[in-house]
């Protein structure tokens, strides 16, 4: 079961601001890739350390993987499609300069066009020339490129088609599966948080899961998967923002249950894209070894019991119901020991008593009679603390 973990972009606690420094602090943490996010623009002034960080990877085997444009407009007209492309060669051209094992691409909005197989068959032409592309950038017999070694001994990119978190935008998972099953070199892109806020919640149990990962392997018949996870807000089956994981209604311990109980054969790598970032990966890695030792106490339980059931002539079934019954008469008898035995409040230590001064010892003898009244009556009175219970 390979399974990557790392950030969407250098981590928080990175001093320096460069990929390669990114990288080390990622591995010093005991990650194993990142994505190097072009969401926007890639700046020429960044090959440089792109370089780098390829050469990096390259000697290390860390995994780089890289994000195109947000603002992708696939579906729009032909200056709007232009405009595109050429945000995303910028892409694949750094990419290469990496040596990034994926490339996430979106579509963008709907544009004139509605839900439905003309949509995806455009989408999928699109994403065709841009896998055919990618195989130029990387088989260019005019160029030797000996500072890329990677390029001539390693294998293209490969091109990540998202899923969308919001209604008005392609990449439903069906819309997505449809294309990348039809485009040769694409894969699909699983955004956690986008399936669970388009499906108004949907992600919850380990089942959920395993029934999200089935229909992909049963659509286009892979054990490789690229995931992001982050916690999200969502309204009306629209992604409003990614928030960190704890504050979520997307938890990831499912996600992490059905990996260790059920996921011994996927490929997986998982980008954290929660504004924590490595905080989130590495909370995503606990959980996931969380998982593996509850997995292992169970495993260590059951042969215990296959053990002694072959000593007693009984069922390891018979042993597991015998020690339910006796951990439910252990939880009656705590219970009724609590209630036999009732913690017993301390008295309150009393103050001690004042001394009068001598000069106004008559003053309060002729006092105490309207004092005792008041005592008296003190009994049909509330005090101000009930009085601020009532509220």
């Amino acid at each position: 079961m390979p399974i990557k973990l790392g950030p969407a972009g250098v981590p928080l606690s990175c001093k320096g601001r460069t990929i390669v420094e990114g990288m080390d602090d990622i591995i010093s943490l005991g990650l194993e890739t990142m994505e190097v996010q072009t969401v926007r623009m890639v700046a020429p002034q960044h090959f440089e350390q792109y370089w780098q960080a390829g050469v990096l990877a390259n000697k290390t085997e860390f995994e780089m993987n890289i994000h195109g444009p947000y603002y992708s407009e696939l579906l729009g007209n032909r200056v709007e499609r232009g405009r595109s492309m050429t945000k995303i060669e910028t892409t694949l051209q750094a990419a290469r300069t990496i040596n990034a094992r994926h490339i996430t691409l979106h579509a963008g909005h709907y544009g004139g066009m509605h839900p439905g197989s003309a949509a995806n068959e455009q989408v999928a032409n699109v994403f065709a020339g841009i896998v055919d592309r990618v195989h130029e950038i990387w088989h260019d017999d005019e160029d030797e490129f000996p500072v890329f070694p990677w390029i001539k001994d390693g294998t293209p990119s490969k091109i990540g088609v998202e899923t969308s978190g919001r209604q008005e935008l392609w990449g439903s998972l069906e819309e997505v599966l449809e294309v990348v099953n039809h485009v040769e070199g694409t894969i699909p892109v699983l955004n956690i948080a986008h399936i669970h806020a388009r499906g108004h919640g949907k992600m919850r149990t380990s089942e959920d899961y395993g029934e999200l990962f089935d229909e992909v392997r049963e659509t286009i018949g892979t054990k490789e998967f690229y995931c992001h996870f982050s916690g999200v807000e969502h309204r009306s089956g629209n992604a409003m923002h990614y928030t960190q994981i704890k504050k979520s209604d997307l938890n990831f311990e499912p996600l992490a249950e059905f990996i260790v109980e059920d996921g011994g054969w996927l490929d997986i790598t998982l980008i954290s894209d929660s504004p924590l970032l490595e905080h989130d990966a590495m909370y995503m890695l606990q959980s996931i070894e969380k998982s593996r030792h509850r997995q292992l106490e169970r495993k260590a339980r059951e042969d215990r019991r296959r053990a002694l059931a072959a000593q007693t002539g009984t069922t390891p079934a018979a042993l597991a119901a015998r020690e339910q019954e006796q951990a439910k008469l252990r939880e009656k008898a705590a219970e009724q020991e609590a209630k036999e035995d009732p913690v017993e409040e301390k008295p309150a230590e009393k103050a001690p008593a004042k001394k009068k001064a001598p000069a106004k010892k008559s003053a309060a003898k002729k006092k105490a009679p309207a004092k005792k009244a008041e005592e008296d009556n003190s009994v049909f009175d509330l005090d101000e603390e009930d009085d601020d219970d009532l509220f």
